[in-house]
């Protein structure tokens, strides 16, 4: 793959004590599809990962999370050098993000019974919604819905237990994954378009030489332009529902 050169001084910034720390959102199921035999997580976000530490000439240590919002926790500990995960305003006080190198449409499943047909009618009065917190589709809606009832719960998988069980009129999520919610869940509609885009992004903590992060930013343009990450989604079995992102 036509990957670029790292200098010294971004090898240095990015992995500080000569292995690369990636910390890897487990609860991203397109992104992390596996484990391991020694129990270390595959997919995309690990392989890409791997990649980079190869380009770099260091070693790889794969650090789970169990959410992206444990990741954006950890920022400032020093405990890992990159994150792979959704690139959000709130998220970018601690972390450097480059553009996104994947995207993963967010949409609604509407409750049975319920007669919402289009995004545009769910922030209205009188909709109530529910998602995950601090997931990237859970941040855009916290910041952009102003009308409808918005709940957002922390527990994985919290968010679809309380739409069926309060009869909750949408469910926020992923599509890829609102599509199996749909297939258990009789009569539920989900709606077509798109509320959000959630760009998968690399990121490091601030404050670091700016060195890596210049690098950062050249590694996921060239890793998107060179097919490194289409071939990782085909490889992972998840083509068709993670996209290459654009050009930055």
């Amino acid at each position: 793959m036509d990957l670029p050169e790292p200098s010294p001084e971004s090898v240095a910034a990015l992995a500080p004590t000569g292995t690369l720390r990636a910390a890897i959102n487990l609860s991203n199921f397109l992104l992390v599809t596996g484990r391991s035999d020694a129990g270390d997580p595959e997919g995309v976000s690990p392989d890409l990962a791997r990649a980079l530490a190869d380009r770099l000439g260091v070693g790889l240590e794969l650090r789970s999370y169990k959410s992206p919002g444990a990741v954006a926790d950890d920022a400032t500990s020093g405990n890992w050098d990159i994150g792979n995960i959704g690139a959000e305003p709130q998220r970018a006080e601690h972390i450097d993000f480059t553009a996104a190198y994947a995207e993963i449409e967010a949409t609604y499943l509407i409750r049975p019974g319920c007669d919402i047909d289009s995004i545009d009618r769910v922030d209205r009065p009188g909709v109530s919604i529910v998602a995950p917190a601090r997931a990237a589709y859970g941040l855009w809606l916290e910041r952009n819905i102003t009308r409808a009832d918005l709940t957002l719960l922390d527990e994985l998988g919290g968010a679809y237990d309380a739409w069926v069980e309060r009869g909750i009129d949408a469910l926020g999520g992923l599509r890829p994954g609102l599509i199996g919610d749909q297939e258990r869940t009789p009569g539920s509609r989900l709606l077509d378009g798109r509320f959000a885009t959630v760009q998968q992004a690399i990121g490091t903590p601030k404050g670091r030489d700016g060195a890596g992060f210049e690098y950062l930013v050249r590694f996921v343009e060239a890793a998107k332009a060179s097919g490194l990450v289409a071939d990782l989604i085909e490889a992972n079995g998840v083509d068709g529902r993670l996209e290459v992102a654009a050009p930055a």
